[in-house]
């Protein structure tokens, strides 16, 4: 269960790289622009997910249960940054005023859902990896 984990971690973060590299290129990161997605909530979506991945990939190596858990623990506040970026990108998607021009607003679709999907997914299998279910 941890091996599937590790793998839908990895495909959650290539969905995310996605969204942030397209997020930065339409101007998201600079000050003024029209963007609806806080830029600390952002980056601290990125950052904690990529460093749960390496505590994740380090667990998987060692075994070491209570990395696990703290894995999972970084999870749930990854994903409540993510609901709390969704929320606010769903406005922008369907053309609110004022989100014309808003970065986010040429997020594809297929990748925001199979990034959210599969991150559920992620959640999952490693509760039940640091639980010993599976």
């Amino acid at each position: 269960m941890a091996i599937v984990a590790l793998v839908c971690w990895i495909i959650t973060a290539l969905g995310g790289f996605v969204l942030l590299g397209k997020w930065i290129a339409g101007g998201g990161a600079k000050a003024g622009t029209t963007s609806r997605l806080p830029a600390p909530i952002v980056f601290a979506h990125f950052l904690l997910a990529a460093a749960g991945l390496v505590l994740w990939i380090v667990y998987v190596a060692v075994d070491a249960a209570v990395l696990a858990w703290i894995a999972f623990a970084l999870l749930v506040v990854i994903a409540l940054a993510g609901f709390a970026m969704l929320a606010r990108w769903i406005p922008a998607y369907q053309g609110a005023a004022g989100t014309e021009d808003a970065p986010e607003k040429g997020f594809p679709v297929a990748v925001v859902g199979a990034h959210g999907v599969v991150a559920v997914v992620t959640v999952v299998t490693v509760l039940l990896s640091a639980a010993g279910i599976g």
